[in-house]
C-alpha cells in the first residue's frame, strides 16, 4: 500500500475521523499539522493549482473573524499568512491530491 500523508490541524474532527478511517483500513498515514509546520509557498501553489479558492475555508472561524481587506488578499497569500484557513484535510497519495472527506473521497482512499 501507499503512504498517504494528511495535512491538517490536530483538533479537527474532520482529520481525526478521515486519520482513524484510513489507519483503521491498513493505509500508512503521516499526519502533518499546518499549524505546527506551515506550508511551504510552493506547497500553498500546488494547492491552490489543484483545488483553486475551494482550498480556503469560508465557513471556519478565522474566515468569519477576517477583516474585509484580509479576506480580499490571493489565495495563497492568505493560507501563507493563516493556516488554519485551509479546508481539511488535505490528502496526498503520491501526486495525487484529495480535499475533504467527503463519500467521493472516502470511496477513492478506502477502496
Amino acid at each position: 500500500m501507499s503512504g498517504l500523508t494528511l495535512f491538517g490541524i490536530a483538533t479537527c474532527d474532520t482529520c481525526r475521523k478521515a486519520r482513524r478511517a484510513l489507519e483503521d483500513a491498513g493505509q500508512d498515514v503521516t499526519f502533518r499539522d499546518v499549524r505546527a509546520e506551515p506550508l511551504s509557498a510552493a506547497e500553498i501553489l500546488r494547492l491552490e493549482a489543484q483545488f483553486g479558492d475551494r482550498i480556503v475555508n469560508r465557513a471556519s472561524t478565522t474566515w468569519r473573524n477576517l477583516p474585509e481587506a484580509e479576506r480580499a488578499r490571493p489565495t495563497a497569500e492568505l493560507l501563507g499568512a493563516h493556516p488554519t484557513l485551509m479546508k481539511r484535510p488535505v490528502i496526498a497519495r503520491g501526486e495525487e491530491l484529495f480535499l475533504g472527506w467527503g463519500k467521493d473521497v472516502q470511496a477513492a482512499l478506502l477502496a
